[in-house]
């Protein structure tokens, strides 16, 4: 694994860059300004860019939040997210029809168009995770949650065992700004460890990338998440640049500290660098 200095020094190698959103090219709070210069240059040597994400949302929703972080329109004409592949199955009924919501009210532009569908967790067909519940819901007959209260959903889920749980996020944690929260595959992770049977969209599963390019083009995936990113690179045998100062930057602290975390979860890159930059 070579550790980059620029993005230039290898960008001819390839076709099409897949990069990540959350954590390479913003924070939650902030554009990454190094990495928004690398988009740009990109752009200037014709390369294709799709930025690709594990939001539990509609693509249209996450070009809306990426424009009112001023992220230029231009850089924009491909987005494909885990919530849109997700609500294309669920316009469908490709799980059934009538659902349970289990995730922030925010997020409910994922079944916009089939919100009439929408139901208790007791007569519903299926469980639509986007992330863990509004601490402040009225709806819902829970106690006032700490965010990183995970007891109330491992007890809650244990009663809903036999229902599927289709998860708009594989992602466990992210980072806003310096802190922590929890994502929809943190509740898929529980569900699955007490038995439960999970349905993922979105990465590192094979199908959302045949959304973003063919299997022939030259493609370099650019992500900060050993678990979705760089381990969805290695199962399309994609070459791939991990961006260290991401969600794992307290889990090492040298390159043989990065080499053993790459080891613990089998996986391999070509390159790494602290942050996206040309």
């Amino acid at each position: 694994m070579k550790e980059l200095n620029h993005l230039s020094e290898v960008f001819g190698a390839y076709d099409t860059f897949v990069i990540d959103l959350w954590g390479v090219m913003h924070d939650g709070i902030k554009l990454n300004d190094k990495a928004i210069e690398a988009v740009a240059q990109l752009k200037i040597k014709s390369k294709k860019i799709v930025f690709l994400s594990n939001a539990p949302r509609p693509s249209a929703k996450v070009v809306d939040f990426l424009l009112k972080m001023k992220m230029d329109k231009h850089y924009l004409s491909n987005v494909m997210t885990s919530g849109e592949a997700a609500m294309q199955a669920i316009n469908q009924n490709k799980f059934g029809k009538n659902f349970f919501h289990l995730g922030p009210s925010r997020d409910a532009s994922i079944f916009e168009k089939v919100k009439k569908n929408k139901t208790t967790i007791d007569s519903c067909d299926f469980i639509l995770c986007t992330g863990l519940f509004d601490e402040d819901d009225p709806d819902l007959d829970k106690p006032k949650l700490h965010e990183n209260n995970l007891d109330y959903y491992k007890n809650f889920l244990i009663k809903h065992i036999s229902k599927k749980l289709v998860c708009t996020n594989p992602d466990l944690i992210v980072h806003r700004g310096n802190r922590e929260e929890y994502c929809a595959g943190y509740i898929a992770k529980i569900f699955e460890e007490l038995g439960g049977k999970v349905i993922y969209y979105g990465k590192p599963h094979k199908e959302i990338y045949g959304m973003c390019f063919d299997q022939e083009e030259k493609v370099l995936a650019i992500g900060d998440n050993l678990r979705t990113d760089i381990k969805g690179a290695n199962n399309l045998n994609k070459d791939c640049l991990f961006i260290s100062d991401g969600v794992h930057r307290n889990e090492f602290n040298n390159k043989l500290e990065l080499e053993k975390l790459f080891y613990k979860y089998k996986v391999k890159a070509n390159y790494f660098q602290k942050e996206l930059q040309w």
